[in-house]
């Protein structure tokens, strides 16, 4: 059977657009003689959709929807992601479903078994589970339909079973001879290549081919990497899709055989991996970001360091330079390198650049609060002062000119409070603030590493890269007065934040004891902060934001936990 995986990036909520959107892929993957082509999960209605679901009117326009692309239909037969009513009296209100439509007909419905509700999803908010699978013949094959997560659970491979069953199971001991996926699964580090092994284990279990289309695209905190591809029985990959871009890719799959022959898109890549993919990931996530809420252009303030420096990189290369202003703030404290570092990257970026001193607003805020303050030593109030300004200058920008407001915290400075509110975390996406401080400077290295190899200069300084980084809020600071060295913080952070051990089993590990105390202390004060940041391209295992459901008024005591156990923990 030759099938078309339609690697599409819908816009949450554009029921028409995403209709016109797959109609328009199958009618090409007629063309190039394709019997069957795949969509995402909730293809028609953008993954994920959230609270979006529970508006009926939005369920009838997706049934419409279904209905529209089976008419579309004429020769090649598509299989589409939608939500669809629960009849029953009992259970949540909507079935999470793929329909197979050909010729006018929805010839199949079937209903996801396992619904994820961890880290970022939440699918039992809308979805009933559904308990059985069955198999949906066409063109001379039984081919066995499963949605995203129901490809996930096979009890050989992976460490700890979040359901009961395995669906690919129950479809393969049925007699499916083709294992259909369709999914929305969003990127982060090291993900594709751990599907590529527990999918080709499936593979090899069931003795069966899997066909498996991939959701690309930026949606909101999320991005899609895409990356499709069919392997054959014995799990071997026989066709790869793009990675971070929309793709069209026909495969022949001969049903419960590894006779399978695939035909990719001319000049397809490799997926990329590593920083790389990291550096895909966010400049995906920023472009979407963008253009899907509506901006052409996006503002940002450079300080000449590296943080600043990396997202106005990314900027540039999502958006164009044309659409990129960078805004030099210098106030009493900054250094003569930090204004001509940004100066410097800003021409090698080719983007807009501005200068707006906040020494005169500085000194007026400081006299207006003179009388209030008078008989108190300055500190940190004074400090953020600046950082309060500079948020408010760039905020007035984006509200005149229409400007998107990037902040520019990596995910160190969030985790440990190390930001101003109403300051630098001031704006509208928060595109590092998945990317620990020692990421940051590799991506910066790499995306010189990119222009170099095109041929152009390296955009980020190489000053930026070497200086001791500084918020130049006081004289002579450097992040490491109030800070561990930033090996230290991101090693303890990665142990503490995405792998949530205890502050003794990172003590335990080798890790200072104090160092460790401190760390875990910032982290769980500054939760009140990370509520009211902006949202923030996802691209670890764990990242801050709607996935890490933290209370702010809590009282747990990491410092209790810096001993060791009185009975093991299992």
């Amino acid at each position: 059977m030759k099938i078309a995986l339609g690697q599409i990036n819908p816009i949450v909520g554009d029921i028409a657009g995403n209709t016109r959107k797959i109609i328009a892929a199958i009618q090409q993957a007629q063309r190039q003689g394709a019997q069957l082509a795949l969509f995402p999960e909730l293809s028609i209605i953008g993954y994920p959709p959230r609270d979006l679901l529970l508006k009926p009117s939005v369920i009838a326009l997706m049934r419409d929807a279904v209905e529209t692309i089976a008419q579309a239909c004429a020769g090649c037969a598509a299989v589409v992601g939608f939500a669809e009513p629960n009849p029953a009296r009992v259970g949540r209100p909507l079935f999470n479903a793929v329909a197979l439509v050909h010729q006018g007909n929805i010839l199949a419905v079937q209903h996801k078994s396992l619904l994820p509700t961890y880290d970022v999803f939440d699918e039992t908010r809308y979805f009933e589970p559904e308990s059985k699978v069955e198999l949906t013949p066409f063109c001379g094959s039984m081919l066995g339909l499963s949605i995203c997560e129901d490809l996930w659970n096979d009890e050989q491979f992976v460490e700890r079973q979040l359901y009961h069953a395995n669906p690919i199971g129950a479809l393969a001991q049925a007699g499916a001879g083709i294992l259909l996926n369709i999914s929305a699964s969003p990127f982060t580090t090291g993900k594709h290549a751990f599907r590529q092994k527990l999918f080709g284990h499936q593979a090899r279990r069931w003795g069966r081919p899997i066909v498996y289309v991939n959701q690309v695209g930026g949606n909101d905190e999320l991005v899609f990497d895409g990356n499709s591809m069919a392997l054959d029985a014995q799990g071997q990959v026989i066709a790869q899709a793009r990675d971070f871009a929309e793709d069209l890719l026909i495969v022949e799959v001969a049903a419960d055989s590894s006779a399978s022959a695939a035909m990719p898109v001319a000049g397809a890549a490799r997926p990329r991996d590593g920083i790389a993919a990291v550096h895909a990931a966010l400049v995906l996530g920023l472009r979407d970001y963008a253009h899907k809420c509506g901006f052409k252009s996006v503002v940002l303030g450079l300080s000449g360091g590296i943080d600043s420096a990396v997202v106005a990189a990314l900027a540039a290369e999502a958006l164009g330079p044309a659409n990129v202003v960078g805004v030099s703030l210098p106030s009493r404290y900054s250094s003569s390198h930090s204004k001509s570092d940004a100066a410097a990257l800003a021409q090698r970026l080719g983007i807009s650049y501005e200068t707006v001193a906040i020494e005169s607003v500085h000194a007026a805020m400081e006299t207006a609060l003179g009388p209030i303050f008078a008989g108190t030593v300055p500190g940190l109030a004074e400090e953020n002062m600046q950082a309060r300004i500079r948020g408010n200058i760039l905020m007035a920008m984006s509200n005149k000119l229409g400007h998107l407001l990037l902040t520019t915290g990596n995910k160190s400075e969030v985790a440990t409070g190390y930001c101003t509110l109403y300051g630098d975390m001031c704006g509208g996406l928060a595109v590092i603030s998945d990317v620990p401080k020692t990421m940051v400077y590799t991506l910066a290295r790499h995306i010189n590493q990119l222009a170099v190899d095109a041929g152009r200069p390296a955009p980020i300084p190489e000053s930026t890269l070497t200086k001791p980084p500084s918020a130049e809020l006081r004289p002579n600071q450097t992040d490491q007065d109030s800070l561990p060295d930033y090996d230290t913080l991101d090693a303890v952070l990665q142990r503490y934040v995405e792998q949530e051990k205890s502050t003794w089993d990172i003590i335990n590990e080798g890790f200072d004891r104090d160092t460790v105390l401190r760390v875990a202390r910032l982290v769980d004060l500054n939760e009140y902060k990370r509520k009211q940041m902006p949202p923030g391209l996802k691209v670890t295992s764990r990242a801050f934001g709607f996935g890490r459901r933290m209370p702010i008024a809590q009282r747990y005591d990491a410092r209790a936990m810096a001993k060791a156990p009185e009975t093991p923990v299992p």
